[in-house]
Formats: structure tokens, sequence, C-alpha cells
């Protein structure tokens, strides 16, 4: 590895912690100021505080570098890394008091992510991952479930009006347990082998950059819906890899479903 990612990658671990504490402090004493973008999605000053520090300690630290986020502009480099933020990943369980949102960071290195973390601080769990040197939650290296059938299979689902009622009931057949609160909660599951599985059906990019190195370092699989080994393919399945294909299967259908407009 080289000493610029090492680098680097200390960096991310620093700017999550400060990222950390600027949201706790917010969520703990609910001085929340909430805004509706254009899409119709809520964002918090809290949100837009977090994303301007982390450009702004990018800039300072590795001026060359690109920077993606969900509040700003894009920031082109020419480094070859980049940097890819959700300054708070479920919004709308921080506006709600759901201690289940998280600071997203990954870093990507050519065209591969070579860096992630998940920061939950209000939950007090962190789940991070290097390229090559395993995944680590609160400092204890995890790895994902060992369960080869759906029988019985825990799988995570952050918007359960996106699925398709026919792919619910086939699941449902199979023995899965199906529960929601996904976001980057059922990512760190999947990581530390709580569920076996999660599956969003809309995301973007700066939701899934942290977590194909996330999961596939605790030995997982992450792929979108089509089966590409993609965080930019507006959605996303992670598993414990022995699953995968078949819940796949029945999964992938369902875009079809999302396709027609069922939220946003």
């Amino acid at each position: 590895m080289s000493e610029s990612r090492t680098q680097r990658i200390q960096f991310g671990l620093q700017m999550a912690e400060v990222a950390g504490q600027m949201s706790r402090q917010h969520f703990d004493t609910r001085s929340l100021r909430v805004q509706t973008k254009a899409d119709g999605s809520p964002v918090t000053e809290t949100d837009r505080d977090i994303e301007q520090y982390l450009r702004a300690a990018v800039s300072n630290e590795f001026g060359d570098d690109a920077f993606a986020g969900e509040e700003y502009p894009d920031i082109d480099g020419d480094s070859g890394y980049r940097w890819i933020v959700d300054p708070i990943d479920g919004t709308k369980s921080f506006i709600r008091g759901v201690p289940l949102y998280a600071n997203l960071i990954a870093l990507q290195e050519g065209d591969e992510i070579v860096f992630g973390i998940i920061n939950m601080p209000s939950a007090r769990v962190i789940v991070h991952a290097e390229r090559g040197k395993g995944c680590w939650k609160n400092g204890a290296r995890v790895a994902v479930s060992t369960r080869d059938v759906l029988d019985g299979a825990y799988v995570m689902a952050t918007w359960l009006e996106d699925w398709d009622p026919e792919v619910i009931g086939d699941l449902h057949a199979q023995g899965v347990v199906l529960r929601t609160w996904g976001d980057a909660f059922g990512y760190a599951m999947v990581a530390c082998g709580l569920a076996d599985a999660v599956v969003d059906y809309t995301a973007q990019p700066f939701d899934l950059a942290p977590m194909s190195v996330i999961i596939e370092e605790a030995g997982g699989r992450f792929s979108s819906l089509d089966g590409r080994r993609v965080f930019d393919g507006r959605n996303g399945i992670a598993s414990n890899g022995l699953v995968h294909d078949t819940l796949l299967s029945y999964v992938a259908p369902g875009i079809r479903h999302r396709a027609q407009g069922i939220r946003k």
C-alpha cells in the first residue's frame, strides 16, 4: 500500500470522528433546522455543515483530490483519488430522533473503492474497512454470517414501499425474515454477521460508495441488482455471499415494480 493512501485513510478516520461529533451534538440537543430540497427530500443545516467541513478538510490536506457529496456540486481533481461522502445518511431518521443515521465516507483510488466507513455516532457503532486489511467494528474484526440458504435468512430493506408485494410473498414463502430500518445500518449489520443481506431498490452513489469495500472485506459480496460490481447503479444488494445469487434471482425482477414510480 502506498504511503499516500495510508495517509488518506488515517485522515478519513479522523474526519469521520469530527463528523460524528457534529451530528451527535445536534441530534442530542434536537437543535435541527430542516428544509425541503428540490427533489422533495429533507435536509438539515447539519447535513450541509458537515459536508462543508469535509470539503474544506480535504481541500486543505489533499488539494488535488476529487470530491463528491450529496449536498453540493462535485469537485474535480487530478491526484487519482476521490472522496465520496454522505454527511448524514438517513436524514429522516436523524430528524425523527432515531439513532440509526450515519456519516458515510469512501475513498476511491482510480476505479476502486479502497476505504469506507459507516459511523453511527448516536448508536456508538463505527464500521470501517480498507482494501486488503479486513473489516472492523469499534476496533474488533468482524465477518459476515455463514448462512447458505434463504430459509431463516435475515434480509434488511430500506424502503419497503419500493418492493413488489409478489417479491415479498415469494421471499416469505422461502422462510426469509424481512426487516426494515435499512440505510447504512443494514449494511453494517450484514458486515457484522447480524443480518444476511440488505437490498436497496433506490440508492445514490454517495449512499453506496463505502459499502463494497466494507462488505467484501468482511467476506461478503456487494453488487447492483443486475449483478454488476458497481456502486453507482442506483440500487444495491449486499450479502454474506452465500445467499447472494439466490436472493438476487428473487429481488431483481422487482426493479420493474420500482420503475413504475412507487417512491420519489
